[in-house]
């Protein structure tokens, strides 16, 4: 999945340290200085205030502490903001503490982003210390009751204890947006003893379709179930999901594209327009938290030798959190035994693929378990990763790890063994769409810097570097005298050998040169040039009837899309927003091929999870209206022939073992139990698909 975390510049506001039970007024809100943006006291408060934020790139009100006397939050950490939205349209606002000056948004600063929609309040509870969420294991917390818990990212060696300033603000309004604060303060650590129960569920808290005893259980998903029965596929789809009614494109027996009257689609085996909805993460397994050390965090865990024992694992390989190595528990894995026996793979493939087909998905996303692959009931997306010993580059941005370097040898040889491996059981089956091979790659970040991040690294780098080598050679063919380098950059370099070394611009990117630039874009293509061409001519080798649908892009620069446009037969985004806004795509009608979307998701703290995913909703109901609104953008969008929800099922409540990820994501609860707020809207918009992007909604 998008693995990653709030990473933007957001903000914090402020208050004396006190506990989460007091009710001391905020401290110093009315001082708050607008920048772009008008504070004016909020009547019937004693110290709230209401913040109007004008039209312009980062509006926001903030306060700086008293020279020379900076605050200290140490014994707290723990932010909490009680905020209401007067206004007519939904707010998105973003709160960031700054522990020096010099703070820019990702450094000496920790930030994190709240949604309210309209005329709705909430009290935010903002775990702004490193020693926070992730320091239990967990992207957010239990909050008390009522409370929203938000997850703070950026700069974890802040300095709490040395707070200089705080401020609050939205990004680009289009119009006026207003807040009304109306307290803040600080408060101890959020209370995690005992906070699960043994169905894997929040104890702190009652919800409508909450687990209480194992027969409660039993029923609920009888009931699941017999809704989907109730509810079969969309009657409009022929044997892989295709428009059965629909125009007709020549049959191949295997998936491809075609562009049909300015949009592009997927073209079934049977020659049926196809437009992919998706579901990542189809699998009983990967669903475990981490229990080593935190043991004190749940109510019940099987002994060793009683049956649900067997949801035991050990993990290796984390990421982020606490704990390196250690023992896991699947409390989905508990529930779905509970419910089906011991031998749970079948009955729950089976239920699954009712339940995806009836809420009218059409594909198994990424992720999923590769033993739907042969079963013939549902389209499936292969999933590939290139792995070896070889170079690697750094883009600056590497939250997942630095860059392959395509220049490599060893890269080549490493998905010539890779793919091989990859496309068996897969190779000659009409029901794979493609292939995404790698996930969420490190291309660049933002800014004039992100962009040629990748360039940068590479002459970072020593001359051992095969990018290094690439670089340094495309540059002598290109200058071939230094002096010429020297006056285009300008730099003073004594000669080629000086750039052999490990290499930084002294300048800062605001007075880099155009030539510079321009050659470190142009190289920065050339890597993802090599890159795709290296995939997919080893690909073609191995299995030539099957899309390459690209590395799932996260981290983008336009210089990657444009190579990956040149060089894939499908180029994939996961794109994290509200909608997919055209204007902001414009990209794709440049290189004029088809574009998928493999994650997206929406999430809310009303059901019991701690924390919302990468974008906020405040219900279900307004999760539900929120996909249908984004799936209803992407069949509107010329050039995207699919998107891919992910996940298949809530994150577990205290965070994935890999990187203590807790988000409220699913399709399913960790009971095995629909949302049907959701399910409902995906039903609705799913069975307009095909006329809708016929162009008849």
């Amino acid at each position: 999945m998008n693995r990653r975390f709030f990473a933007i510049a957001a903000a914090s506001l402020l208050a004396a340290p006190i506990g989460r039970a007091e009710e001391a007024p905020g401290v110093g809100l009315r001082s708050l200085k607008g920048n772009q943006a008008t504070v004016a006291p909020l009547a019937g408060t004693p110290t709230g205030v209401r913040i109007t934020f004008h039209p312009a790139e980062w509006p926001n009100a903030k306060i700086d502490a008293p020279e020379g006397r900076p605050w200290d939050w140490r014994s707290t950490g723990t932010l909490l903001l009680d905020v209401k939205n007067p206004g007519g349209e939904a707010v998105e606002f973003g709160v960031r503490v700054d522990d020096d000056p010099a703070a820019d948004g990702v450094h000496h600063c920790r930030s994190a982003t709240g949604r309210l929609d309209a005329g709705e309040s909430a009290v935010f509870s903002i775990a702004l210390a490193k020693e926070g969420p992730m320091a239990l294991g967990m992207r957010g917390l239990p909050g008390a009751r009522g409370e929203r818990s938000l997850s703070a990212g950026g700069d974890d060696e802040l300095n709490l204890g040395h707070v200089v300033a705080a401020q609050i603000f939205v990004h680009a309004p289009k119009g006026d947006r207003t807040l009304d604060i109306r307290s803040a303060r600080l408060a101890g650590a959020a209370a995690i003893a005992g906070i699960i129960d043994e169905f894997g569920q929040f104890t702190g808290d009652d919800w409508p379709g909450k687990v209480h005893s194992e027969a409660d259980l039993r029923a609920r998903h009888k009931a699941d179930l017999a809704d989907v029965e109730a509810h079969p596929a969309p009657a409009d789809r022929d044997a892989y999901g295709g428009w059965k009614s629909g125009p007709k494109e020549k049959a191949t027996g295997f998936f491809r594209t075609a562009k049909r009257d300015g949009k592009w689609w997927f073209v079934d085996p049977e020659g049926a327009l196809f437009f992919s909805l998706g579901v990542d993460c189809v699998t009983a397994g990967d669903h475990a938290t981490i229990v080593t050390g935190r043991e004190t965090m749940f109510t019940w865990l099987p002994k060793q030798g009683e049956p649900l024992a067997r949801c035991y694992g050990r993990v290796f390989n984390v990421h982020s959190g606490p704990v390196k190595k250690g023992e896991t528990f699947s409390f989905y894995n508990a529930n779905l035994n509970r419910v089906y026996g011991p031998e749970t793979f079948e009955p729950w493939a089976d239920a699954s693929l009712k339940r995806l087909a009836s809420w009218g998905f059409n594909t198994i996303g990424n992720w999923s378990d590769r033993r739907f692959a042969g079963m013939n009931r549902m389209p499936y997306v292969a999933t590939l990763g290139i792995y070896g010993d070889f170079a690697t580059i750094s883009s600056g941005s590497d939250y997942w790890g630095r860059m392959r370097d395509p220049f490599d040898p060893r890269f080549v040889e490493a998905v010539r063994k890779s793919v091989e491996e990859g496309v068996k059981g897969i190779k000659g089956d009409p029901w794979c769409l493609g292939y995404y091979v790698d996930n969420e790659l490190s291309w660049g970040g933002g800014g004039d810097r992100g962009r040629i991040g990748l360039a940068l690294g590479a002459l970072d780098s020593p001359a051992s570097s095969p990018a290094k080598r690439a670089l340094l050679d495309r540059l002598q063919k290109q200058y071939g005298d230094v002096a010429r380098l020297n006056a285009a950059w300008k730099t003073s370099l004594a000669d080629w050998k000086a750039l052999e070394a490990p290499w930084k611009p002294s300048a800062e990117a605001g007075s880099w040169t155009t030539a510079f630039h321009d050659d470190l874009r142009g190289f920065v293509k050339e890597i993802a040039r090599t890159y795709f061409r290296t995939i997919r001519d080893e690909l073609k080798k191995a299995d030539p009837e099957h899309l390459y649908m690209g590395c799932r892009f996260a981290w983008k620069t336009p210089e990657a899309i444009a190579a990956a446009g040149e060089t894939c037969d499908v180029v994939s985004f996961n794109i994290y927003e509200r909608k997919v806004d055209p204007k902001e795509w414009a990209v794709l009608d440049a290189i004029d091929k088809p574009a998928i979307i493999g994650e997206f998701h929406f999430g809310a703290l009303d059901r019991g999870m701690f924390h919302t995913g990468l974008v906020p909703t405040s219900s279900q109901e307004e999760r539900a209206a929120t996909y249908a609104g984004y799936v209803g953008s992407v069949l509107d969008h010329p050039s995207f022939i699919g998107c891919h929800w992910f996940q298949f099922v809530d994150e577990p409540t205290t965070g994935r073992s890999y990187d203590g990820e807790n988000y409220n994501i699913g399709f399913l609860n960790v009971a095995d139990l629909a949302y049907p707020e959701l399910v409902a809207a995906a039903r609705a918009i799913h069975a307009q698909a095909y006329p809708r992007r016929s162009g008849a909604k």
